[in-house]
């Protein structure tokens, strides 16, 4: 049954993922929030073509959330073009946004994008509370990573023999 729904075109469709996210910044809390787009955004997204390695998300005076730094390239085809890095506006619940608010008002705690994808033929986004890493955080979890890749390896060669 899920593979049906797949083929005709529901479930979720990545179109952008953020992968400097998880080694810049720990994430504690995720939250999706709905894209206001116009035309040619919409046909570009679907066309899996987005930047979000610099997109963070600012909740303004009037409580509203808005996505800032993501990158949608113009279509060569399309009618009419667009700024590419225009701020756009997330489409959240007051709670949800007032929730936030509280999150990041603590010290060094920021929102990012994280994921860009396709539901429904909704336009969605990963939006994460995050804290940014240290230098010396950043070297451990490369020391990490590369004792697991090893750890790894040897298993693989002592399956070998």
């Amino acid at each position: 049954m899920a593979r049906a729904k797949a083929q005709a075109g529901g479930g979720d469709r990545l179109v952008s993922k953020n992968r400097r996210a998880s080694f810049d910044y720990t994430i504690t809390d995720t939250l999706e929030a709905g894209l206001v787009l116009i035309g040619s955004e919409a046909r570009s997204l679907r066309e899996n073509s987005t930047d979000l390695t610099d997109a963070w998300v600012n909740i303004d005076g009037r409580g509203e959330a808005w996505i800032r730094g993501m990158r949608i390239p113009h279509l060569k085809h399309a009618a009419f073009g667009h700024s590419e890095d225009r701020p756009r506006k997330l489409l959240l619940h007051r709670e949800q946004i007032e929730r936030l608010r509280g999150l990041i008002e603590r010290d060094g705690m920021t929102l990012i994008a994280t994921k860009c994808y396709i539901k429904n033929n909704h336009a969605k986004l990963e939006v994460a509370v995050a804290k940014g890493k240290k230098t010396h955080d950043k070297r451990h979890a490369i020391k990490d990573r590369e004792a697991g890749r090893e750890a790894r390896a040897a298993i693989r060669r002592g399956l070998k023999y």
